[in-house]
């Protein structure tokens, strides 16, 4: 039998996948321009105003802010929505840290719900349930860029007045229903981490359709100053999230790629679908007819060790990556993160008790079994889709 690369044997994909972050002149061109310009931050620089304008276009909505990063603009919502101790916002309850970090960094509770087993996007039934008068946001996650049924969401939210807020860190460019994730809500939020769809490292955006919402965010963001002052006034609380013009002279040359790339993983991933169901125990994750853009930031899918003879989730993806396939395991449920089992922050007791929490099988057995590729390897070619569903083969004709 061939000896497993974590072992010391050959690793089964002898190539790379493509490289990540992508870049070409563009970048390199832009961030000269901003160099030789001399205005290097926002208030004096073009670049910023130019992409939020360019952005706000691209994703379907009227309004757009360049931030920081996807934390901040999460942050930067909830405080635009007056949201503070005593109020709720509904989170998912398998989503990364930042979605609920940013609702107890207002002071108030996050309130964990259920995803759909499947798509792994909050399930709009569980989000009713959740409800109740202290609730003032709900914050659903595209997960890996496949949309959440919004339609129903925004339903529910607006029969019982509550704001959206859509998590799209994972979303630019998808779409649910012919329409654009991060214009249906009242919100949305984007990231441009490094590992991001769009990225320039570290980065955020805020999308807005209601113009007062925007003024209001313009100024928490400038530290609470008013757009063209120079006596320092500061008219409201506020903090510095402001993107600076060389992040913004990157995003500009990468918005240009985004379209293709997500029409390319999604062919890949398609491809990959097809190879994945013939292994057993391997269930990648579902589509909803209604997502006709499914952006697939990683490529995600459920591993049952019992199909690989007891071989933990863990040790799979240890031996997976040691094969040449990048990949790494799924975010915990929120309220298992030690932040959450703590209660504390900064010594203050949070709102929030587990064992209130509804029941969330499904985001716990996705916390405990499902696996992600890193999304370059949906990027090049079908040999490396092969290679992918090998390596899983491999590891699983060596430990049965």
């Amino acid at each position: 039998m061939e000896e497993l690369a974590a072992n010391g044997g050959r690793p089964f994909k002898q190539d790379s996948f493509p490289a990540w972050p992508v870049y070409d002149e563009k970048e390199l061109d832009n961030l000269a321009d901003v160099v030789r310009s001399g205005n290097w931050w926002r208030v004096t620089g073009t670049k910023v105003a130019e992409f939020e304008k360019k952005f706000a276009q691209f994703q379907g909505s009227r309004f757009c802010l360049g931030v920081t990063n996807g934390t901040n603009a999460l942050e930067l919502a909830l405080s635009v929505l007056g949201i503070t101790e005593g109020d709720e916002v509904i989170v998912p309850g398998m989503t990364f840290i930042s979605t609920g970090l940013a609702v107890v960094n207002c002071n108030a509770t996050p309130v964990l719900v259920d995803i759909d087993a499947e798509t792994l996007c909050m399930i709009p039934e569980e989000f009713e349930k959740a409800i109740t008068p202290k609730t003032k946001a709900v914050i659903p996650v595209h997960m890996a860029g496949h949309g959440c049924d919004m339609k129903r969401i925004c339903e529910i939210a607006k029969k019982n007045h509550i704001a959206v807020i859509e998590d799209a860190a994972h979303g630019h460019g998808g779409e649910w229903e012919n329409k654009r994730l991060g214009s249906f809500g009242d919100f949305a939020i984007f990231s441009f981490q490094n590992g991001k769809l769009m990225t320039c490292g570290e980065g955020g955006a805020l999308v807005f359709h209601n113009r007062e919402d925007y003024e209001k965010a313009y100024l928490i963001q400038d530290v609470g100053r008013p757009r063209g002052d120079t006596v320092y006034r500061h008219v409201i609380r506020g903090a510095n999230y402001r993107m600076n013009e060389f992040q913004a002279a990157v995003l500009l040359a990468q918005m240009e790629r985004v379209d293709a790339y997500n029409q390319l993983r999604d062919k890949n991933a398609r491809i990959l679908d097809k190879l994945m169901e013939h292994i057993p125990g391997i269930q990648p994750q579902g589509r909803s007819a209604q997502a006709n853009k499914i952006t697939h930031y990683m490529y995600m899918f459920y591993y049952d060790s019992e199909q690989f003879g007891g071989l933990s989730r863990e040790k799979f993806v240890e031996y997976l990556n040691a094969e040449g396939i990048p990949c790494c395991v799924c975010f915990p449920v929120l309220s298992d993160t030690e932040f959450f089992e703590e209660n504390d922050f900064n010594g203050k007791r949070l709102d929030y008790k587990k064992e209130t929490e509804a029941p969330m099988p499904n985001s716990c057995l996705a916390a405990q079994r499902v696996v992600w590729l890193h999304h370059r390897t949906l990027e090049g070619s079908e040999k490396d889709l092969e290679d992918i569903a090998g390596a899983i083969l491999k590891i699983q004709r060596a430990c049965k």
